[in-house]
């Protein structure tokens, strides 16, 4: 898999770019197609980010990720 920096992630916020990516423990994943992520939104919450620190919040578990299929590794 490819790796891309914080910076490659955040232009994929369904605003400066057409893909609507998010990263979750280090992966990255495509939402683009997810209608729940139209525009780039989520609730409060904005793709182009990584989303691991937010998950304490939201009303669902991280097995909502098995869903999706990573397509990159977040730099550190």
């Amino acid at each position: 898999m490819k790796t891309y920096t914080r910076s490659q992630l955040a232009l994929r916020n369904g605003q400066d770019k057409p893909e609507i990516w998010v990263a979750f423990q280090g992966l990255i994943y495509d939402m683009t197609e997810s209608k729940l992520w139209k525009n780039g939104k989520h609730y409060e919450h904005w793709a182009g980010q990584d989303l691991t620190p937010e998950l304490a919040d939201a009303p669902h578990s991280e097995k909502v990720f098995e869903k999706f299929i990573p397509i990159g590794i977040l730099a550190v």
